[in-house]
């Protein structure tokens, strides 16, 4: 099976439609599947809803498709440091799900590994909790969460071999491996790609029968926020 492309937009031939379901790794400005996201954006997809901890910032990240109007729903748990966002949401233009963090990367995982729902005390008692399943185990109140399975999964790695296992840089892991688990095909891009068989075993974040397809690329590292002091 083929699963090294030239670019992001070969990866992603055949694969986009209008008002698909787009699970993508990263936190903040780390770990985002950047050359994906553009192709996307070149390609003029609509409607899409996207589950992702954030929509990154107005200029990148899935920002870039906010600002093109292409994103119809987010499934979140942090939206600052976004303008377009907020005044996208705030203006009704935009649908948002606000989810926990640790809920966020559950739902992901969970969707991978064919769990279609799992209950947690995360969000009881709060606006999270509206509308869903509650259910009392041992005296204390559960909520019932629903696994994500989304139509594509996007994210960004540091190293894979040719078969696909990827390895993660630091806290670039971060969302990608759940992010990763549970789309109906999952791209990958990475900064390298080695030969089978040249990755330590033990050293692998995740298996290579998650991901179908990969790219490698130039990728920027930005900074989210800095601080200097006079000199």
């Amino acid at each position: 099976m083929k699963k090294i492309y030239g670019s992001a937009s070969e990866a992603l031939d055949g694969l986009l439609f209008d008002g698909m379901f787009i699970a993508a790794g990263g936190f903040g400005l780390c770990g985002i599947p950047e050359l994906l996201l553009d192709a996307i954006k070149d390609a003029g997809t609509k409607d899409l809803t996207f589950a992702s901890n954030n929509a990154g910032v107005d200029d990148f990240g899935i920002g870039i498709l906010l600002q093109t109007r292409q994103v119809k729903k987010m499934i979140s748990s942090y939206v600052g440091e976004n303008a377009e966002f907020m005044r996208q949401y705030l203006s009704g233009e935009l649908e948002l799900e606000f989810n926990p963090q640790g809920t966020l990367a559950e739902r992901m995982r969970a969707g991978g590994c064919g769990i279609p729902g799992f209950y947690t005390k995360t969000g009881v008692g709060t606006v999270i909790a509206e509308g869903k399943e509650h259910k009392d185990f041992g005296g204390e109140t559960y909520i019932m969460e629903e696994g994500i399975f989304a139509d594509l999964s996007i994210v960004k790695a540091w190293k894979a071999d040719e078969t696909g296992n990827l390895v993660f840089r630091k806290t670039a892991r971060n969302f990608n491996p759940p992010a990763a688990m549970c789309g109906k095909v999952c791209i990958a891009e990475v900064e390298e790609i080695v030969s089978t068989g040249s990755l330590d075993p033990d050293r692998i974040h995740l298996p290579g029968i998650y991901v179908h397809r990969l790219i490698q690329g130039e990728h920027e590292k930005r900074i989210e926020q800095r601080t200097t002091r006079a000199a």
